[in-house]
């Protein structure tokens, strides 16, 4: 039997580490005002570069990636376990060199960039001097890339790109963009779009205005309008056409670590109410003496607990496979259940703690905001819906029940008992 659910004592030493880093000195970090990835900010440089330095010393630096590229190529399960506790902290996913869409941008590069791409954007990105963007989605076109109407036209040796994007995360603060483009429009759908690094002081390249998720007044998600926006031809990463298949390489294992830093979250969410319940006075006591509240005090700890077993699972999946696709059901899953879990429990939060829970003073409406956001980013929850069915309906097409086919109920009486008849048979026989 190979069922545990141990952490084994070494890397447990790691995240009892993290842990009491993540609290003490990370957390404080997102109450002083300053964007995480505003690497312009000297302010922000003088405070977050000594504790980047800390994790390195500790070895748990940029973790998803490779040893070839300064990480440690830990599998899903380690780095699920570790974005749980990075998710209680807004600059936590920088301070360990793990933060979106840098993680995923770097994978593309690593994996389809020349050797000099590797120099110029590559290693400064995995050391966070620079921040990048991902330029994917449009104002009338998201999960679908078919409505896409970016184009990139071939132009000799170069790319001309026109056309608008829409929340391209950290445009602001980047030093380049990845941008999906319509490079063969007639080709089939799967194979339209290709990606091209495009450095954001590239001529044409035009942030028209930057807006936030509401509640947030940083503005990190940019309207860029692209306008003969002229790359050189190896700005091309990977195949003509192959955006789609790079793209869901990229937000496979980024699927798993949103879901893990979801239940950080809701664990923080789960501590906070029940802190509230057990000090909150009454008339009679504390507020967590009344079943309604212990209702919601027990719906969140077994959601975030099934929740989180599921996410772990799925980890472990993808790491005995080593295959995305193999995994692509469960990936699927828990990226649609995680908005919902994440709504319900923040929800109750602000329940239990009123009018407080409501104001800015406390950051649980925000957190609210924040699982909606989760029901849209990397695919709206429908689609993964979609996937989710469609995935595990393939196992019973065209295959008959060899004992309880989909005949009525009479019908398969019959064959029960035919098939038990000779038993019968046997025993008197021998009686």
């Amino acid at each position: 039997m190979a069922w545990d659910f141990e952490t084994d004592p070494e890397f447990q030493q790691k995240l009892d580490w993290m842990t009491d880093f993540v609290r003490e000195k990370v957390e404080p970090l997102g109450l002083l005002g300053i964007h995480p990835y505003d690497v312009g900010n000297p302010r922000r440089n003088e405070l977050v570069r000594p504790l980047q330095r800390e994790v390195k010393e500790q070895g748990l630096w940029a973790c998803h990636l490779g040893p070839e590229l300064g990480g440690q190529g830990y599998g899903q399960v380690k780095l699920g376990l570790m974005n749980e506790i990075l998710g209680g902290a807004s600059f936590a996913p920088i301070v360990f060199g793990c933060q979106a869409p840098d993680t995923g941008n770097a994978e593309i590069i690593a994996h389809y960039g020349t050797p000099e791409q590797k120099t110029r954007y590559l290693e400064p990105l995995l050391e966070n001097e620079i921040v990048s963007g991902f330029s994917m989605t449009e104002p009338q076109g998201g999960s679908d890339p078919t409505t896409f109407v970016t184009r990139a036209v071939k132009d000799g040796d170069d790319w001309v790109i026109d056309g608008e994007k829409w929340f391209t995360t950290n445009g602001r603060w980047a030093e380049f963009v990845i941008v999906m483009a319509v490079t063969d429009p007639d080709a089939p759908r799967h194979e339209r779009t290709s990606m091209f690094i495009v450095p954001v002081d590239t001529p044409g390249v035009e942030i028209v205005r930057n807006v936030g998720v509401y509640g947030q007044e940083d503005g990190s998600e940019s309207y860029i309008r692209y306008t003969g926006v002229r790359v050189p031809g190896d700005h091309l990463l990977g195949d003509r056409g192959g955006a789609f298949a790079i793209s869901q390489t990229r937000l496979g294992g980024g699927r798993v670590h949103h879901a893990m830093r979801t239940v950080g979250s809701c664990r923080r969410l789960l501590d906070a109410m029940s802190r509230r319940a057990v000090s909150r006075k009454t008339r009679a006591g504390t507020i967590a003496d009344y079943q309604a509240v212990q209702m919601q005090i027990a719906d969140s700890y077994i959601e975030l607990e099934q929740f989180r077993l599921f996410v772990l699972k799925t980890a472990w999946m993808i790491d005995r496979h080593r295959d995305y696709r193999k995994v692509r059901k469960d990936i699927a899953a828990i990226k649609a259940l995680m908005p919902k879990v994440y709504h319900d429990i923040a929800s109750r939060c602000i329940h239990i703690h009123g009018s407080l829970g409501v104001s800015n003073e406390m950051p649980f409406v925000g957190n609210l905001i924040g699982a909606m956001v989760m029901g849209i980013a990397d695919g709206p929850t429908e689609v993964h819906k979609v996937t989710v069915a469609k995935q595990h309906l393939r196992a019973y097409r065209d295959v008959e029940d060899p004992i309880f086919p989909d005949y009525s109920l009479l019908e398969r009486r019959a064959r029960a008992q035919e098939m038990y008849d000779p038993v019968e048979e046997i025993l008197e026989a021998a009686e």
